[in-house]
């Protein structure tokens, strides 16, 4: 994918936010799109059809209360919503808001489990409408306002403060409510689509397949994708939907006052800022591209130094301060360098910005000074065209103002769409398929109550070479198999393999469920969580394990001291992977085996770190309890525990030997 069409507000862009944004309000699937698109519509519309009928209601509510007020101050509202009245606008809201209640009765199947996001983002629509209706009537009152003060008409200047206190005791708690709704529908979809992509990134292990194989690299750090990313993309989608949406309303209700007082003005307005948008769009184009190796700069930065703190000991072993600083030093200037062109790009922007908006206080003044000197104008709508003009400009300089902002969002929905894409094909394959020479093939996977490999080629994830070539091999019940050869042979890989970790090749391996097979590999695995925890894993819920046995299997793989190291015991929470020598960590990893007892146990180099006594009593504990296993080693001592020798040599060949128990 070239860069130059990466970073562009185009049509991959539109489907990738689409993709990201549907599945928490409806499925995503073919054709889906078009209906989730007007559903929003239908719920544009009939929150509309609502808020006409609501503001009709209050507005007679209001003038049955405050009679004198509507009659006087308020009498043009009172002639206009008549006059709507009269009109076929409330036959048309009705029908709306009947046709809105139907077609999202016809959905609820699909809409099941969504109502309360659809619900809350309805309420956040009707409070947006009433938040910019106040605005509004805030601005009247300002005219009013600085009229009387003109005029020096007391009794009027004070009578309107009082509108306007009476109008903020109303607005204060209806803004206060829709920002609380605005941040709790954020929430609830951030939780959302984080779980939804941790289920896909945990399925068929994905999360393995984008660590292990570089045939992606374009997907870096899942895990700043799933935390930062997510949280920026849910957050600043409503924070964008909501205010273009209010931008179009404050551009309606406000142009229609501006353009009551002066059509100069209005149009002179829309060009100016047709001009300030057009300029930041060609200059957001840029910044995408910025923003988005901002964030992985940054990303890899922060993994370089948690990967330093995971391997503290080996770097302080092998005394590789210097290397690991040098490297660290390396990704922190890189992210340096993009944030210093960052920053020039942000600042050329800020200087349009503010030479953009300084000039824009001045027009209003322009344009009414001379029509407020020659009589023509009250001193009052000077003042509201002034108001009026400064929110039909923010409307308008949407894109303007927050070019940065979009251009950040752009980079977010670009990383969260290669990850979405990346799990819906975890191995990544489609850029080998670009190349006729490599043939893409899949090993054959089969249930079977014994692991047995048939004609079996074991290639690298990438399909770039060959591991193992044609291989057959049968491991029955206490027919356990002993794998050996020279580093980089392909053994670890077989064990892939048999996982099912590793896929391409060719041929069979028939085996049972992974649930009735325990791999232990090479460095164990050490959960956070307590010592009964640890001898538990995988399966935490296993009750037919109680305390005694636990601790009777520590002494088994001669930890028999371990629990009473700890005053806790079992329920002792610690740091185990710092707690535990690799020795003592390999044998609570043979522990686990003892407690799951799987009908399989993989052993890659299980026993590496441990002496021969050690090794002999584990696997001897093992044999008696019926597991059979697959060991990869180097020692020859594992040959007596095994009955079959299967070496791997470079290039793929391999040799089956049968051993003698003897030995």
């Amino acid at each position: 994918m070239a860069l130059s069409s990466r970073f562009q507000f185009d049509k991959k862009l539109w489907i990738r936010f689409v993709n990201t944004v549907q599945p928490y309000f409806f499925p995503l699937a073919p054709k889906q799109t078009r209906i989730f698109l007007g559903l929003i519509l239908v719920l544009l519309l009939g929150v509309i059809a609502f808020t006409f009928f609501l503001s009709v209601g209050l507005t007679f509510l209001g003038k049955a209360i405050f009679p004198e007020f509507f009659n006087t101050v308020a009498k043009e509202l009172i002639e206009n919503i008549e006059g709507l009245l009269k009109t076929r606008a409330p036959y048309i809201a009705f029908g709306v808001l009947s046709v809105s209640s139907f077609i999202f009765a016809s959905q609820r199947r699909k809409l099941q489990g969504r109502w309360l996001q659809w619900g809350l983002l309805g309420l956040l629509l009707f409070l947006l409408f009433a938040v910019n209706g106040l605005n509004v009537t805030l601005s009247y009152a300002f005219r009013l306002i600085d009229t009387a003060l003109n005029q020096r008409d007391q009794g009027v200047f004070w009578e309107n403060i009082t509108i306007y206190g009476l109008v903020l005791v109303i607005a204060v708690p209806i803004i206060i409510v829709y920002r609380y709704c605005r941040q709790k529908l954020g929430l609830l979809w951030r939780e959302w689509l984080t779980k939804n992509l941790l289920d896909r990134y945990f399925n068929q292990r994905a999360y393995y397949q984008l660590d292990s194989n570089a045939v992606n690299p374009e997907v870096d750090n899942p895990d700043q994708r799933i935390t930062q990313d997510v949280k920026a993309f849910t957050t600043v989608t409503l924070d964008f939907l909501l205010d273009i949406l209010d931008s179009v309303l404050t551009l309606l209700s406000f142009t229609a006052i501006l353009y009551s007082i002066s059509k100069t003005l209005t149009w002179g307005l829309i060009a100016y800022a047709t001009f300030g948008t057009v300029i930041a769009i060609v200059i957001g184009t840029r910044l995408i591209k910025i923003n988005y190796n901002q964030l992985r700069l940054e990303a890899n930065f922060r993994y370089g130094m948690v990967r330093v703190r995971d391997n503290a000991e080996s770097i302080a072993f092998y005394q590789g301060e210097a290397l690991e600083k040098q490297q660290v030093i390396q990704q922190l200037i890189a992210a340096v360098k993009n944030f210093d062109i960052l920053i020039i790009w942000q600042s050329l922007i800020a200087l349009f910005q503010y030479g953009y908006n300084f000039v824009t206080r001045l027009i209003p003044y322009i344009i009414m000074a001379p029509l407020y000197f020659e009589r023509k104008a009250e001193f009052g709508e000077i003042t509201q065209a002034t108001i009026a003009f400064s929110q039909v400009l923010m409307a308008l300089s949407f894109i303007t103002n927050q070019i940065e902002g979009i251009t950040e969002f752009a980079a977010s929905i670009n990383r969260l769409g290669e990850f979405e894409e990346s799990l819906d094909d975890p191995s990544s394959i489609k850029k080998i398929k670009e190349d006729e020479r490599v043939k893409i093939t899949y090993i054959d996977y089969q249930e079977n109550p014994e692991i047995s490999l048939q004609e079996l080629t074991l290639k690298t994830p990438n399909f770039a070479r060959i591991l193992i070539e044609d291989l057959s091999v049968a491991v029955e019940t206490e027919n356990n198999l002993l794998v050996m050869g020279a580093s980089g042979s392909g053994k670890s890989s077989l064990l892939r393999a048999i996982a099912q970790l590793w896929t391409s090749g060719s041929g069979i391996i028939a085996r049972p469920p992974l649930e009735e097979m325990l791999f232990l590999p090479q460095r164990p695995y050490m959960i956070v969580g307590t010592l009964r925890e640890q001898l538990l894993y995988p399966n935490l819920n296993n009750k037919k394990v109680d305390d005694h046995q636990l601790e009777a299997i520590l002494e088994i793989v001669n930890l028999p001291n371990l629990v009473s190291r700890f005053e806790q015991g079992l329920d002792t929470a610690e740091n185990w992977e710092n707690i535990l020598s690799l020795g003592e960590q390999q044998r609570v990893a043979f522990a686990r085996i003892l407690v799951s007892q799987p009908r399989y146990a993989i052993l890659d180099e299980a026993t590496s770190a441990l002496d021969v006594a050690n090794e002999q009593i584990l696997y001897e504990k093992l044999s008696h309890q019926g597991t059979t296993y697959i060991s990869v080693g180097h020692r020859p001592t594992l040959k007596q525990y095994h009955q079959q020798l299967l070496e791997i040599f470079e290039g793929g060949s391999w040799d089956l030997k049968t051993i003698d128990n003897g030995q």
